[in-house]
């Protein structure tokens, strides 16, 4: 039997390396499974799947549903009240009830949700799709449920309304829609369950008389007199510059009427009339 050349060899041995190299690479394989839900913020609620560890003490790990009561059966302590808490305070209700107990010495009590109960959030108003959605995780943004609801509406307000329940007490805060894609995502809050978005209609002023599209007309920042004519597709053959009135609601609830020029910023509300050239 006659003995392979030595670059016969090598190259046997590049081809079984680079078989083995493709075969793992290989599309195909299992996705790492999603991690379970952490969020420290999160408030536990019925129907939650929750795995409770205690650092050094295995006997005490325990996986269990929270029931519509809210209250759970612990090893050592019994009937334990989760629901409702969020998850930091359920860790030191665990951790207190054990060291109290004298069971543990310094217990470190450690909660993960590994299935939600389906936790829910609604958005109303002026959005694209206005409706009641999911929270898949514990940790889902404001921008996350503004996403599925599609966004604001080409009527909608940028100003967003977040109203729900933190700590047990009423919550309500405005946040502006823009900011929450500038980065910092500082006003880009976590949606609890039960939270209601609501995105009102978009400021509006009202052109008539002489233009090519007269009725409402949406109010961006700082628009100015000439920017409405232009919204409103600018003048017809008989429209003019000139002569231009603003009808503007007081703080007392009365009409002032005044002659503003093209640059003069509007305000919510104004009525803006457009005359016909005399000549």
């Amino acid at each position: 039997m006659k003995t392979l050349p030595l670059r016969w060899l090598l190259a046997l041995i590049c081809l079984l390396i680079t078989g083995t190299a493709f075969a793992q690479a290989a599309p195909g394989q299992p996705a790492a499974p999603a991690a379970p839900a952490s969020g420290t913020d999160y408030v536990l609620g019925a129907g939650d799947v929750v795995r409770i560890t205690v650092f050094q003490s295995p006997e005490l790990t325990l996986e269990t549903r929270i029931p519509e009561s809210g209250t759970i059966n612990y090893p050592l302590l019994g009937s334990v009240t989760l629901g409702g808490l969020t998850i930091n305070q359920a860790e030191k209700r665990l951790a207190e009830g054990l060291l109290n107990g004298k069971f543990v010495k310094k217990p470190q009590v450690s909660i993960l949700v590994t299935q939600l109960r389906g936790s829910q959030a609604s958005v109303l108003g002026h959005a694209v799709r206005p409706g009641r959605y999911t929270l898949e995780s514990t940790n889902t943004r404001l921008s996350d449920l503004m996403a599925l609801a599609g966004g604001v509406a080409p009527d909608g307000s940028e100003i967003l309304t977040v109203v729900g329940t933190r700590d047990g007490k009423p919550f309500r805060t405005q946040i502006d829609f823009r900011t929450l894609f500038r980065g910092s995502g500082g006003d880009d809050i976590t949606i609890h369950n039960n939270d209601v978005v609501y995105v009102d209609r978009a400021p509006q002023i009202y052109v008539y008389g002489e233009v090519q599209r007269p009725g409402a007309i949406r109010l961006e920042r700082g628009m100015t007199v000439l920017q409405a004519l232009a919204a409103a597709g600018g003048l017809t053959l008989r429209g003019t510059q000139r002569g231009i009135r603003i009808q503007r609601k007081g703080a007392d609830g009365t009409l002032q009427e005044s002659k503003p020029s093209l640059q003069d910023q509007l305000q919510q509300g104004d009525v803006m009339q457009v005359p016909e050239s005399l000549f």
